[in-house]
């Protein structure tokens, strides 16, 4: 089988789209070791506005088979000292967080403290940090704590969070006077700290749709930016659109039609993760609804970031892929699904043909006034090329494609689903066709 690479430019530089699956690589390869690890880039705890403790979620992660998983509070990294009252532990998680957290770490573990002695309402708990508990659960190749963090700016009341992934430091939000400025001003923060520690770090723009805060547009336009979430599982952030506005699927393919087409730019990758905020079974945003597969070397944080930054990697929300192979010499797109007895696996095969109609539209309200957010663009932007049943589906370019995407969709219902009558699925990223 073939090792398969493309290179696309940016204003960054070169970056490397490689799209490879469990069998491609022989035994002779240099990378022959790589395999795919499971893991979770958007998770909330105590630190922030999560309810539970931060060890309980890792706990969590490790017993339902993850890899790895990055705590993504917002606006703070889970270092120095933190105290919480015992009080709102409860109103945020309930009467029996508190024991379950007792039980399962034991009372060596659990510091509390009393503010007045003659005060049970004065009860506080300190959050430990990632420092002090991420060694009980790290692995060597087993599972790995990667620090993170959830940028939450705004701009104009707009809701503008960004996801920074193995950091060293606090990124704080830059602001600015457009959603893109903002975008742009909290990568640079990142790019900075990558270049000065030396460290591979990964940002993504997360839930664009959370408030109707980022457009197809705005996504387009902030070349810096290369990665977002094409899934989220919080319930509140809009992930299908509504009657007016995009979902999140075709802000996707708004996005890479523009950036490959008009501005000559490599197209957006998609993840899909819990953003998980509500455990110990409450309703709301809960673990294990979507995450992503990455073919990477070894299950350390570069080697996962830079996995992720070169493209090795599929978003899923219940779909298993064995294998995908993209091979440019042909043009030629092939996919294994892993099966699932009484399961059927539908593929379409998505994209933007090159001869498009180019024409576009703003949004307007029942009163035919202009409204803000995505324009409405024609049919052929993000077209359906191929429908294909089975676990081998496979798709011939013919070069007259901007790109080619595929999105894999079971029969089966999500059993944790974050929207009315969710299918289990994956998301394969867009390829190019080579026409040299």
């Amino acid at each position: 089988m073939k090792v398969t690479s493309m290179r696309l430019e940016n204003s960054l530089g070169w970056i490397v789209v490689l799209l490879c699956g469990s069998t491609l690589f022989s035994s002779s390869n240099a990378i022959a070791q790589e395999r795919w690890y499971k893991g979770n880039l958007h998770t909330h705890s105590l630190w922030s506005d999560g309810n539970d403790f931060p060890e309980m979620i890792a706990k969590w992660y490790v017993e339902h088979d993850y890899q790895f998983l990055a705590l993504t509070d917002h606006n703070i990294l889970s270092e120095g000292e933190r105290w919480m009252k015992v009080q709102q532990i409860d109103k945020r998680g309930g009467k029996d967080a508190l024991r379950k957290y007792l039980d399962a770490m034991g009372d060596a573990w659990v510091e509390t403290r009393m503010q007045a002695a003659d005060d049970p309402k004065s009860k506080e708990v300190r959050l430990k940090t990632l420092k002090e508990f991420r060694g009980k659960f790290e692995k060597a190749g087993e599972f790995l704590m990667i620090p993170g963090e959830e940028i939450s700016d705004q701009v104009n009341g707009l809701p503008i969070h960004m996801n920074a992934t193995n950091l060293v430091e606090l990124i704080r939000p830059a602001g600015g006077s457009s959603v893109q400025e903002s975008i742009r001003a909290n990568m640079r923060s990142a790019i900075e700290q990558a270049k000065s520690t030396s460290r591979e770090i990964l940002v993504h723009l997360n839930h664009p749709n959370f408030g109707w805060a980022v457009t197809a547009e705005d996504i387009a336009g902030v070349l810096e930016e290369n990665f977002f979430e094409v899934y989220n599982a919080h319930p509140s952030v809009n992930q299908l659109g509504d009657k007016k506005r995009p979902g999140l699927e075709k802000i996707w393919d708004i996005a890479n039609t523009l950036r490959i087409d008009k501005l000559k730019a490599p197209p957006l990758l998609g993840l899909a993760t819990d953003d998980s905020h509500n455990y110990h079974g409450r309703p709301g945003s809960q673990p294990g609804r979507g995450w992503i597969m990455v073919k990477a070397e070894k299950l350390e944080p570069d080697s996962i970031v830079r996995a992720i930054k070169a493209g090795s990697f599929y978003a899923s929300s219940g779909v298993t892929l064995n294998e995908i192979q993209w091979d440019p010499k042909t043009n030629r797109l092939d996919i294994e699904i892993q099966p699932v007895a009484g399961h059927t696996f539908t593929t379409r095969f998505i994209g933007t043909p090159s001869d498009y109609d180019t024409t576009s539209q703003p949004q307007r309200n029942a009163d035919g006034e202009v409204v803000s957010g995505t324009r409405v663009y024609s049919k052929d932007v993000g077209k359906t090329f191929s429908t294909q049943v089975g676990v081998s589906p496979s798709y011939q370019l013919t070069g007259k494609e901007l790109y080619v995407r595929a999105v894999i969709t079971s029969s089966a219902k999500h059993p944790n689903p974050s929207f009315a009558d969710q299918l289990q699925q994956a998301w394969v990223q867009p390829v190019m066709p080579n026409n040299d």
